[in-house]
């Protein structure tokens, strides 16, 4: 197993993503603490999990929040050996149409929720440990309407780089894994129930070479390379996992003859 012993902190954890690693981390030997703002998917997550998961309620975008939750696992696992920053929501802030509290919301999720995660980690860390930020794809796709979250996520792609060098005195990776299109929660404030979020579906596959989203558990097995010994050599860096949107656009089924 990848991960035997390790410990692991992922924030966002209840759904998306960060469950589908939380689930992987524990098949591969680890002891994961998540954190979620939902008790239900956290007791729903525990249930599923078993005595190896540890479910803390706690609210990213208030910074002793996130303190206390980290300082729980550390109670809890001892030294953490893996962080997954990994909270974040998604919205659209079209120009002339966007309030301040819905732009500056979207910023304290993504980046600076991000930002005190880690440093809350930090005393807790072994050396040689990895961490991991979520980044996204819209950092460089110019979508429109997107300012607040393609601008928090292009921030966290800056700062995985600086973290990256200041963690190095001690071993630490630090990496970003940037997910293309993916089947999480995450399309809610847009696509509310199925139906819509079939239809934005077939407008997503045009534009991926593959033809198709991803499924958490894909992103989940790149953040594991990412977190395990697979990776040793590797920091400061992003892993894509867009199914070729960005690296290969004209690849998509839009521009096909």
């Amino acid at each position: 197993m990848k991960l035997n012993g390790k410990t692991a902190f992922i924030t966002g954890g209840n759904s998306g993503i960060g469950l589908a690693t939380a689930r992987l981390f524990i098949a591969e030997g680890a002891r994961v603490a998540i954190t979620g703002r939902n008790q239900k998917t956290l007791d729903a997550a525990a249930k599923e999990l078993g005595p190896h998961l540890l479910p803390i309620n706690a609210d990213v975008t208030d910074a002793d929040s996130i303190q206390w939750a980290v300082d729980s696992a550390a109670a809890a696992f001892g030294k953490l050996d893996i962080i997954f920053a990994n909270a974040g929501i998604s919205g659209l802030t079209p120009v002339g149409k966007t309030t301040f509290e819905a732009f500056e919301d979207i910023v304290r999720t993504n980046l600076t929720s991000v930002f005190f995660t880690v440093q809350s980690a930090a005393p807790h860390l072994n050396d040689g440990a990895s961490i991991v930020l979520n980044g996204s794809v819209h950092a460089v796709l110019g979508k429109p309407g997107w300012s607040a979250y393609a601008a928090s996520k292009g921030a966290v792609r800056s700062m995985t780089r600086v973290m990256a060098s200041e963690f190095a005195p001690r071993g630490i990776r630090v990496n970003q894994i940037t997910p293309g299109a993916a089947r999480t929660p995450v399309w809610s404030p847009i696509a509310s129930n199925d139906e819509e979020m079939a239809a934005l579906e077939a407008t997503l596959v045009t534009t991926i070479p593959l033809g198709r989203i991803a499924e958490p558990e894909e992103i989940a097995k790149a953040v594991l390379f990412l977190a395990s010994s697979d990776s040793s050599n590797i920091t400061g860096t992003e892993l894509v996992a867009d199914g070729g949107a960005t690296g290969a656009p004209l690849g998509a089924p839009a521009h096909r003859h």
